[in-house]
């Protein structure tokens, strides 16, 4: 369980960092360029760390079905939506309707058994988790206009 802890915490800030650097790249060039440089070099990243510690085995599919071989056009999706949320939303902001947004089509997918998972019953503590994330969400948003910003003042140091 630690190690799910730990990886899923990785996954998370590798995922912010990702949506930034998409960003980045995205106001120097369109979001379809940015996308196939993004899922480009993410799969010569991929397969290159896959020959080194799978080898030959890499490419065994045990029997999978091939509609799951389409999971890459998802991404494009995935990437495209990110890249366009934070450009307009911002980062914070984007990241967190995201994370919300795949933790209730998670919650929906478990709860009713879709795409081959197993069926886990929907219970009142996960509707309280998420509808807390969520208002967290708005409080963070609604909040915002609250905040008094100082004026910068530019102090000049003297040269000696």
């Amino acid at each position: 369980m630690i190690l799910g802890l730990l990886l899923s915490s990785i996954a998370g800030a590798l995922i912010s960092l990702q949506n930034i650097f998409n960003s980045k790249v995205n106001e120097k060039s369109g979001k379809w360029l940015t996308t196939s440089i993004v899922l480009g070099m993410g799969f010569l990243a991929s397969l290159l760390v896959g020959f080194i510690i799978e080898g030959k085995y890499l490419f065994e599919l045990h029997n999978m079905q091939p509609w799951y071989w389409f999971s890459g056009v998802i991404g494009v999706g995935v990437v495209v939506s990110l890249m366009q949320s934070v450009k307009s939303l911002g980062p914070t902001y984007a990241i967190s309707i995201v994370l919300t947004s795949q933790l209730i089509f998670a919650l929906a997918w478990d709860s009713l058994g879709l795409l081959g998972l197993e069926k886990v019953p929907f219970t009142l503590k996960q509707l309280i988790g998420v509808s807390v994330i969520i208002a967290g969400i708005l409080v963070f948003k609604l909040g915002k206009g609250q905040v008094k910003r100082v004026k910068q003042v530019d102090i000049i140091q003297p040269k000696f």
